[in-house]
């Protein structure tokens, strides 16, 4: 706009009530739900469009579900509607682009993040423990607990106080299993499909000794006592450097008696190839069930 500033986000009634013309608006503004509007001067991402809903939202609503663990930096895809979390028993008109969840939530269930009121990430990994499969739940609770926005303590406390509440049985199943270490959500797929087997249960980041006792490496997973290794290899791995380094690490670990099983991309679909191959890996060096 020209002669009048609206900002970033706005809504109709208020840009009109400042002076703006239907035109002006229609020219700058870029809609995203009744009457609510975010300049075409920003990048409408996930966050943006967050504070821009703000406006129209009561001052107790806090963005959650998958919203949330987005915001957060876990590996989920962003929705298509922003969710918001409300206490229940509070109506909220429908709006598309919105999506509205009444919780019984609690003052510890919600955090500022970013200058946005977000479920806290055990609120958030207890509602998404309903939409999830178990895999993808760990994939999610091990970023959560990565970046620092949920440990065991919050969880626990969350989930004693979550009877009857929809998805708190998978929950407390998963809860157990998270680890921060793992470093992306295939390293989570593979530790939980090999977890839940009837393998041995694999140490994460697994330092590499070599024979002076130095460490030279650390295995995305392994089991020490037979020196197998499982590595997930990500696109990183196809940069220059980074594939000298792993031709050097891996060199290491081979000279040192490691034998190292290695997957990418094209098994995350297939957890039973991951865990027989594990599985023939171990059963060469002597483990058996």
């Amino acid at each position: 706009m020209t002669d009048i500033d609206l900002g970033t986000a706005y809504t109709w009634d208020d840009a009109r009530s400042r002076g703006a013309t239907r035109g002006q608006i229609a020219q700058d503004g870029r809609r995203i739900g009744r009457g609510l509007y975010l300049s075409s001067a920003v990048e409408p991402d996930l966050a943006t469009r967050c504070r821009a809903w703000r406006l129209v939202l009561p001052g107790d609503a806090a963005f959650g579900l998958g919203t949330a663990a987005r915001l957060y930096g876990a590996p989920v895809a962003e929705p298509a509607a922003v969710h918001v979390v409300v206490p229940s028993r509070r109506q909220l008109p429908r709006r598309a682009g919105l999506a509205v969840h009444e919780r019984l939530v609690t003052e510890d269930d919600v955090v500022g993040d970013g200058g946005l009121p977000l479920t806290s990430g055990s609120q958030t990994f207890l509602d998404l423990a309903a939409l999830l499969p178990p895999a993808e739940l760990v994939a999610v609770g091990d970023a959560l607990v990565r970046s620092g926005h949920l440990d065991a303590g919050s969880l626990a406390r969350r989930l004693e106080r979550a009877d009857r509440v929809r998805g708190v049985v998978r929950a407390r199943e998963c809860a157990p299993r998270l680890d921060g270490r793992a470093a992306s959500r295939p390293e989570s797929l593979v530790r939980y499909w090999l977890v839940t087997s009837d393998l041995p249960d694999p140490q994460v980041q697994l330092p590499v000794h070599d024979r002076w006792g130095r460490v030279v490496a650390h295995a995305d997973l392994g089991y020490a006592e037979w020196k197998v290794a499982v590595e997930y290899e990500g696109r990183q791995h196809a940069d220059a450097d980074q594939f000298g380094r792993d031709v050097d690490r891996y060199s290491l670990m081979a000279a040192d008696g490691w034998l190292v099983v290695r997957f990418a991309a094209r098994h995350l679909g297939s957890p039973v190839v991951v865990v027989e191959r594990t599985r023939r890996a171990l059963g060469s060096r002597g483990w058996r069930p």
